[in-house]
């Protein structure tokens, strides 16, 4: 039993380990959302980070109301690229535990 306890500490530590590698690996990922056929894009960091926005000169005149809609629909599906990349990366450390599906990991 205390060799058994033992063992899965030095498991949990490994575990631990790996995740703290790919949080700062995510860090370094970026993804670019869309919105308007690539008008308006925003780059963010897999850790939730906004890099940059580009927005189309041939939008500089338009509808205020339009670029700002046009921007939250960059921002969310740059969050979505980000929520699918986070869950491929960690979802190597994790394929080997039984996990309850409703466990939210902090990352």
């Amino acid at each position: 039993m205390k060799a058994g306890l033992g063992q899965i500490m030095k498991q949990a530590q490994k575990m631990q380990a790996d995740m703290q590698k790919a949080q700062e690996e995510l860090a370094n990922i970026e993804v670019v959302g869309e919105a308007g056929g690539g008008m308006v894009k925003i780059t963010m960091n897999c850790r939730n980070a906004v890099r940059g926005i580009s927005i189309d000169e041939g939008l500089t005149g338009e509808d205020r109301d339009m670029l700002e809609d046009l921007l939250a629909a960059a921002f969310n599906d740059a969050l979505r690229k980000v929520e699918e990349t986070t869950r491929e990366k960690m979802s190597g450390m994790t394929a080997g535990l039984n996990l309850p599906g409703g466990l939210n990991l902090p990352f």
